[in-house]
């Protein structure tokens, strides 16, 4: 039997709601990556690091805000704690791996193919992995040419996310580039929900797990409470709000030397060409 869908049980609410969470998740994930770039090589996995937990957190309250209103008429709903746990830490990984690649190596065209790949394919792990997670009497399928569509556009988001990061300019551009990538994130989700269908099982009974309610809720506290850490750091950090679009990294600024020149406390400095070849010839005259 085949179990009626409703990804939309409280209207726009939900999808409006999550649309907005990827878009904070991945504004603050952006700056934190375009920060990353104005600093010395020793802060910055620091803001990398902050930058791929943002973007995870963002696009994993963004699914779980979503799936709330997500509902099958003839059984209800559950979700499994491990697995949905599990799903976050998925995403923080895959997303960090793809943001500290682009972030060390430059906006180059492997890093940014690489980055986004791994980025990319975190988003769509994270998915189908919470999706796992949700019990009910039924089996759940999905069609795996819309699968394979939603995996390339978390792709596609995920390295134009990554390129416009590489960007050094303003506040502005992090702004649109985010609402971009919050759209996608969003078009993402619902594309792999359009994918799902579930044939419901003969027993009836209620399935092993939680309520959306009495999980979800309580699990998006830390996320959210994460994001707007993350927001305050942002906010009061000058850099950050007002870009530096001329910047230009230290060891590529002429007149400053790639690597400090070391000085040995033990030997001499070497004598100037023309002192030297002056005190050839004065010693030269006193030999005569």
């Amino acid at each position: 039997m085949q179990g009626t869908v409703d990804d939309f049980s409280y209207g726009l609410v939900t999808p409006v709601v999550a649309y907005l969470m990827a878009c904070l998740g991945g504004a603050l994930g952006l700056r934190c990556t375009t920060r990353s770039m104005l600093v010395t090589r020793s802060w910055r996995g620091g803001w990398l690091a902050l930058g791929s937990a943002a973007i995870a957190s963002g696009i994993w309250t963004m699914h779980f805000i979503a799936m709330m209103g997500f509902t099958v008429e003839q059984t209800p709903v559950r979700y499994d704690k491990p697995l949905t746990f599990a799903s976050l830490g998925v995403a923080i990984l895959m997303v960090g791996i793809g943001i500290f690649i682009v972030g060390y190596r430059g906006a180059t065209g492997t890093a940014l193919f690489t980055g986004g790949t791994i980025t990319g394919l975190g988003i769509a792990s994270m998915h189908y992995l919470g999706m796992a997670g949700m019990r009910l009497n039924g089996k759940l399928e999905y069609n795996t040419l819309t699968v394979s569509a939603s995996v390339v556009i978390a792709v596609i988001a995920a390295t134009a996310a990554l390129w416009a990061a590489a960007q050094v300019r303003g506040f502005l551009w992090s702004v649109g580039a985010s609402l971009v990538m919050g759209l996608a994130v969003s078009g993402m989700h619902y594309t792999g929900m359009a994918a799902l269908s579930v044939h419901l099982h003969s027993a009836s009974g209620t399935p092993a797990g939680d309520s959306p309610a009495a999980l979800l809720a309580p699990m998006m506290i830390g996320p959210l409470v994460f994001l707007c850490l993350a927001g305050v750091v942002v906010l009061f950090d000058p850099l950050m709000v007002m870009g530096k679009p001329d910047w230009t990294p230290v060891e590529n600024r002429p007149g400053v030397p790639a690597h400090p020149v070391v000085q040995h406390p033990g030997r001499r400095p070497p004598l100037r060409a023309g002192r030297d070849r002056g005190r050839r010839r004065s010693r030269t005259r006193q030999s005569w």
